[in-house]
Parts: structure tokens; C-alpha cells; sequence
């Protein structure tokens, strides 16, 4: 699909005087040395970020007590945060919603939402059925808060989350990336809209009615820098990150939707993990920042 055939899909899906989608960052939990972050490193964080966005989300609440230390360093630097929870297994969920449970109250002002799963359908960990059942828990417990959940694109597109949709789930975040297709960086604006529009028309579709109450966004997307692994016809470098944050990130926002863009930092702690394709994938320069919190090229839209 072309550009202009996907930005007429989208123009047509959205309301004809559109505001700019807010712009956030997908923010790790540990510093260069892979130890959890404090709230004084979490305030360093914010204020190498602050003139870019004040939002960013994060994946477990419990895991380096992120939900404990995020929370205040958030309040004293006028952020918000979605924070996450894991619901693939019983001990993480309970781990992430007994955090929440001692971190939310008295601090709702601060929180964006609580995203329930993070490509949990995508990884097959979790039936879209079960995943419902403790998205929904976690909204009783929480009921001033928006809570909804995160996945990959293609798993909102083939109907794997309808059951999600049709149980009244309103915020959904969709992550995607023309990197992990494969596809250069020529193909890559076209690809990532072709993604959102996808996802954004079957969850309106199946949400009928109850469409006008759906908020929707892009969960992750990005390009990695210099010192990142390739992976087939998508290759990593500084520059293809430039082209694909001006050419694909700043005209989502602009159409409207909501980006959290994967991620703030390097997150140089990571060991190499396997693709899809069988290599090894050096995913430690995904940031637009350095571990040293500098950017590393224009990040104004």
C-alpha cells in the first residue's frame, strides 16, 4: 500500500480536525551497570527528557520496584507514567498487581494508565480470554485509572484480541515495527502506517458501537542506532534512525495518534538475543538517547 493510500485510511478513520498525538518514551528500569534504578536516577532520567515529552511508560511495576521509586521521581519532576503490569504467569501478575496496589493510591495524579500485558497474545503466553479476565481485575481495583494493554499489531489485525474488544476494554496500545519486518528503510513509513491502520480500523470494527470511547495509540516503534544488529533488508545505523523518527514518528503524531517511541535510552546492559531469523541481535542502541542521556540526533518534529 502506498503512503497516500495509507494516509487517506487513517485521515478518513480519525476526526476530520485531529489534535497532534502526544509523543512518550518507553523508559528501562536499570542503569548501564544493570542495576534497578532509584528514584534520584529515574530524576536524571526526566530531566535529560524534559524538553521532549513528560510521558513514559514502563513493563512491570514490581520489577526493580519501579512502580516505588518511578512514582515519586515522576511527582517532583511534573511527569506521568503508564505503568505495566505482567500478567503472563500467576507470580508475576500477583507480584505486579500487589505493587500497584501499595504504589497507586494517593498518587492517580501521576498516573497516565496501566497497560495489562505487553505482547503477551504476540508470545502466546496468554489466552486473549485470560488476559480480559486480569485486565479487568486490575480495573476494579483501580477505577479511576484508564487500564488497558499493549500487543503487536498483526495480533489486533487477525482477530486474536477480539475477545479483549468485545469485553469493553477501551485503551488499547499497538506496537509496530518495520524494522522487525524486515523491510528497508525506503519501505519502512509506509509499512509502519499500513500496521496502524490495520490494527486501529479491527478494533473499531469490532468495537462497534462502543468505537467513540476507544483510545487508541502506538505502544512501541523505533530503529536502532549505530552499534545495533541488522536484520535482513532493515539495516541498523544512527542515520536510518533520523530518517525513520522524522519520516514515519513525527507524521503519526501528527495524523493524531499517540506514539511511545521504544525507547529513551540505550539500555547497554543487555546480553545479545536471538531474532526470528535465528542470529544473534545486539539490542542494547535502540535509544535516542546514549546511556550518558545524550541525544544522539535531532529529536524536534
Amino acid at each position: 500500500m502506498r503512503v497516500a493510500s495509507i494516509v487517506s485510511v487513517l485521515a478518513a478513520a480519525m476526526p476530520a480536525l485531529a489534535t497532534r498525538g502526544t509523543f512518550g518514551l518507553a523508559l528501562g528500569n536499570e542503569n548501564p551497570d544493570a542495576t534497578c534504578k532509584s528514584v534520584e536516577d529515574y530524576k536524571k532520567d526526566f530531566d535529560a527528557i524534559k524538553h521532549l515529552t513528560t510521558l513514559v511508560r514502563t513493563y512491570s511495576a514490581s520489577n526493580c520496584d519501579t512502580a516505588k521509586n518511578i512514582i515519586p521521581a515522576a511527582k517532583a519532576k511534573g511527569f506521568k507514567v503508564a505503568l505495566g503490569v505482567w500478567p503472563d504467569y500467576d507470580e508475576s501478575f500477583n507480584q505486579d498487581f500487589d505493587a500497584l496496589k501499595k504504589a497507586v493510591p494517593g498518587n492517580e495524579d501521576v498516573i497516565h494508565a496501566i497497560t495489562v500485558g505487553s505482547e503477551c497474545l504476540y508470545r502466546g503466553d496468554i489466552t486473549a480470554q485470560k488476559l480480559l479476565k486480569r485486565i479487568n481485575q486490575v480495573k476494579d481495583e483501580f477505577p479511576s485509572i484508564t487500564v488497558g494493554t499493549v500487543d503487536s499489531w498483526n495480533k489486533f489485525a487477525d482477530g486474536t484480541a477480539d475477545p479483549i474488544i468485545q469485553g469493553g476494554v477501551t485503551y488499547f496500545l499497538v506496537n509496530g515495527f518495520a524494522y522487525w519486518q524486515g523491510q528497508e528503510i525506503k519501505n519502512s513509513t509506509a509499512t509502519y502506517f499500513d500496521d496502524m491502520a490495520q490494527a486501529k480500523a479491527r478494533i473499531e470494527q469490532v468495537a462497534g458501537d462502543n468505537a467513540k470511547n476507544i483510545r487508541f495509540g502506538n505502544g512501541e516503534t523505533g530503529w536502532p542506532t549505530d552499534g545495533g544488529s541488522d536484520y535482513g533488508a532493515a539495516k541498523a545505523g544512527t542515520n536510518n534512525a533520523k530518517l525513520y523518527y522524522h519520516n514515519a514518528v513525527c507524521p503519526m503524531l501528527t495524523w493524531g495518534i499517540d506514539v511511545f517511541y521504544f525507547e529513551a535510552f540505550d539500555e547497554t546492559w543487555k546480553p545479545d538475543s536471538i531474532g526470528d531469523n535465528g542470529e544473534p541481535m545486539d539490542e542494547t542502541h535502540w535509544g535516542l538517547f546514549t546511556d550518558k542521556r545524550k541525544a544522539k540526533f535531532d529529536i524536534s518534529c
